[in-house]
Parts: C-alpha cells; structure tokens; sequence
C-alpha cells in the first residue's frame, strides 16, 4: 500500500528491524554485568580457614611478655596492694564474677 509515495510495508518492515534492536540492546545491558553470589556456608569457611591460618601463625607464648613480667615480678616496688586487686578484679572478670 502506497500513501504520498511511501510503501507502508517497507515502512513496516523498518519499524520492526527497529523494534528488535531496541529489544536486543535493552537485553544485552541488563544482562552485560557478571554478578557473583557467595553461599553463607562458604562465607563461614573462608571465615574458619582465615581463622585457623592466624592461629597457626601466632605463637603460642610471648616470651617478650612473659620476660617483662618476671620483671615487673622481681622488682619489690612493683607489688603493692593496688597491684594485686587490679589482677584480681582482673581475674573476677575473666570468670565473668
């Protein structure tokens, strides 16, 4: 069908070439990004393997503490009163008393 020398079928026929582009380049960018999603069971274990590679590295005794201590310990002046009810509410509290 002809109206004012233009042919509606080729009209048509352009308008859904149009159509698909659109369609297919709307689709490609909301489908163009990767996306990942972590399970909360492997989130826990990355979490324990991390943990356990911390506690593997950390020593066991701080022997420059410990040294510091022993120390403190010798020295007369150290132990006082005040001293020794710091550590004991100290210890209360590790207990959780």
């Amino acid at each position: 069908m002809m109206i004012n020398n233009i042919d509606v079928g080729r009209v048509n026929a352009l308008n859904n070439v149009q159509s698909t582009k659109r369609t297919s380049s709307t689709e490609k960018s909301a489908f163009g990004e990767d996306t990942v999603s972590i399970s909360k069971e492997a989130l826990a274990k990355a979490d324990e393997f991390y943990l356990n590679q911390v506690a593997a590295e950390t020593p066991d005794v701080r022997a420059d503490r410990i040294a510091e201590i022993k120390a403190k310990i010798q020295d007369p002046n150290y132990l006082n009163s005040s001293v020794i009810a710091s550590a004991a509410d100290k210890l209360m509290e590790s207990f959780g008393l």
